[in-house]
């Protein structure tokens, strides 16, 4: 309740004579100030002076004398001043007479007291009266006075009234930081359901009067002002307004303050943040910690941790022990963790059971929780159900889901829809999934992608080999992407690309890391640019890991290899494994050589 009222004012203090030599200290020279200005008004109230009286009655109400400012406020009451009404409202109200503290606030407010308006307006609203708490609030409200309007703005809110914006805007700017910190929370609200220019202005003043609040000591709106700056990357800023608010006892804000030193590479802060959080009962800081701990191989902590996460009320922790009993080997309790996680509405934990499940050979089981996860927003439980009817024959099913989790960015969801769309002939909607899936990481989906671009290009003239052409088409660069990655026919790719450039030494590069990586081609292809360059012996050997991997082509090079130098016997034996591996035209080659090698021995 408001203590003090308009008209109430103080007097000047005066002075008191000091004994000479003796220098008070300011904190002496403060009491025995108030206790003269409590002296002198005492005397000016016992003479009948009203202000006197209301201003002394306020500030022993204010020191908690009750006793003492009573007698003084009913006098200053009854002389008429409407601030003394206010403040022996205010008494009575705190010795619980609020039918009398109301009968008083209701006189100051008739006479104009907006600060008895505010009171009598919170105390109907207290008794359920809201007509009557909307009049007085609003009386309070119009006047300017900063507790009425915020309070008007409280009970307008609470019926879903627009107006409520309005008066919770005129508080705020008046300074009042619940005021300012409860209205930055309804543009953060708005932002996130409007459109983008609209969402990024609500964004801003969201921002304006979240620093306000945070600026008046609202620790609330410090950890909201963190978050936004967090979001737009000024992690310096962010972490200082992390920091106050965690100093100030918000444990969000201390497990927020953990995650950023932990990205800044310091986890030893951010356990001590986490820690800190985590006895406060934040439940995402002891699942932090209970990470921290698993990583460090101390299990026993960690589930510890996860345990307190779950006491906290976060499903997240009994997802996290499903998890660390998987890895250890104990699948009937991850099922038991998952299964309580899932059932609470967690959707990875649903798709985690489901696989469990499904490695188990319970294939009928695992459906309903990835359809379950899947339907809940899961990515990675949508791509399992399209792999699940796909393996049934379900192909049209499995399509569906398939696309649900390319819309949804999953990389090799886009490219098992590409491949579909190949399949079907329909090569604009192929490559559109299959640029998805290669920019989002997947090798073969960058294979696929060049692949379908490199069939459209027209044919290049040759060049020499050792002629370089520095020229590179778009579908090169995506074979180069998926050879980086690993992709063994892109490696042998780009380095048939580069050898008709005329680029040996690049051709022969990739070549090479896809024969070590044990491509067959990779290694005939090394082979042949080895041969061509006269190291026939060092040829050979790439041509026999080739043929033993099972190249009919290169099994014939080894043949005619061993022909020409006279090793008949060896040659016929590579002559026969050609045939057998084939194609046909090799096998027809090889088994021309394999009898005129035959024929000589028996000569």
């Amino acid at each position: 309740m408001d203590v003090m009222g308009d008209k109430a004012t103080l007097f000047e203090s005066g002075r008191f004579v000091q004994p000479p030599g003796i220098e008070p200290a300011r904190d002496e020279m403060v009491d025995m100030g108030e206790a003269g200005e409590e002296t002198r008004l005492a005397l000016a109230a016992q003479s009948g002076d009203a202000e006197a009286a209301s201003v002394l009655g306020s500030m022993l109400l204010r020191r908690g004398d009750l006793d003492g400012a009573e007698p003084h406020l009913r006098a200053a009451t009854a002389a008429g001043d409407r601030a003394a009404a206010n403040n022996l409202g205010v008494l009575l109200h705190q010795r619980g007479y609020a039918e009398e503290a109301a009968g008083w606030w209701r006189i100051a407010a008739v006479a104009g007291s907006a600060a008895a308006a505010h009171a009598l307006g919170r105390c109907h609203r207290e008794r359920g009266d809201e007509p009557a708490a909307e009049y007085w609030l609003r009386q309070s409200a119009e006047q300017g006075h900063v507790l009425g309007a915020y309070a008007l703005a409280d009970l307008l809110e609470h019926r879903g009234d627009v107006a409520a914006e309005h008066w919770m805007r005129a508080a705020a700017e008046r300074g009042h930081r619940e005021a300012a910190y409860r209205l930055a929370r309804a543009l953060d609200r708005t932002a996130g359901h409007g459109d983008e220019n609209g969402s990024d202005n609500a964004v801003a003043e969201a921002e304006q009067w979240y620093r306000q609040a945070a600026a008046r000591g609202h620790r609330r709106a410090a950890l909201h002002l963190g978050a936004i700056l967090e979001r737009r990357g000024e992690l310096k800023e962010a972490g200082r307004w992390y920091l106050t608010s965690a100093k100030d006892g918000e444990p969000r804000a201390a497990c927020a303050l953990g995650f950023l030193l932990r990205d800044a590479g310091d986890t030893e802060s951010a356990a001590v943040w986490w820690l800190r959080a985590a006895q406060e009962g934040d439940g995402n800081a002891a699942n932090a910690l209970g990470a921290l701990h698993a990583e460090r191989g101390e299990t026993q902590t960690a589930e510890r941790w996860y345990r307190a996460a779950l006491d906290a009320g976060d499903d997240n922790g009994a997802y996290n022990l499903g998890l660390l009993c998987a890895e250890q080997g104990r699948t009937a309790q991850a099922e038991q963790w998952y299964r309580r996680a899932a059932y609470a509405g967690h959707r990875e934990a649903a798709n985690a059971l489901a696989i469990l499940l499904l490695q188990g050979g319970d294939t009928t089981g695992a459906e309903p929780w990835f359809s379950k996860a899947a339907e809940a927003g899961s990515v990675d439980a949508a791509f399992n159900l399209g792999i699940l009817y796909a393996g049934r024959g379900e192909d049209e099913m499995g399509l569906r889901w398939y696309e649900r989790a390319a819309s949804a960015g999953h990389a090799e969801a886009a490219l098992q829809v590409g491949i579909a769309r190949l399949r079907e002939g329909d090569e604009p909607e192929a490559e559109r999934h299959l640029r998805c899936a290669a920019g989002s990481g997947s090798a073969e989906g960058a294979y696929r992608l060049a692949a379908l671009l490199d069939a459209r290009r027209p044919p290049e003239p040759a060049h020499e080999l050792g002629e370089i052409v520095q020229e590179k088409t778009e579908c090169e660069e995506w074979y180069e992407r998926a050879a980086s990655q690993g992709h063994r026919r892109a490696q042998v790719r780009v380095g048939m690309l580069a050898a008709a450039r005329g680029d040996v030494v690049e051709a022969a590069r990739w070549y090479r890391t896809a024969a070590e990586a044990g491509s067959r081609n990779g290694a005939f292809n090394l082979g042949l640019l080895l041969a061509r360059e006269g190291s026939e012996p060092e040829a050979a050997v790439w041509w026999t890991r080739a043929a033993d991997a099972g190249h009919g082509r290169a099994a014939l090079r080894l043949a005619l290899v061993y022909a020409r130098r006279g090793e008949l016997a060896e040659g016929q034996r590579w002559a026969d494994r050609a045939v057998a591996l084939g194609p046909a035209e090799v096998a027809e080659r090889a088994g021309r050589l394999r009898d005129a090698l035959r024929e000589e021995l028996s000569a």
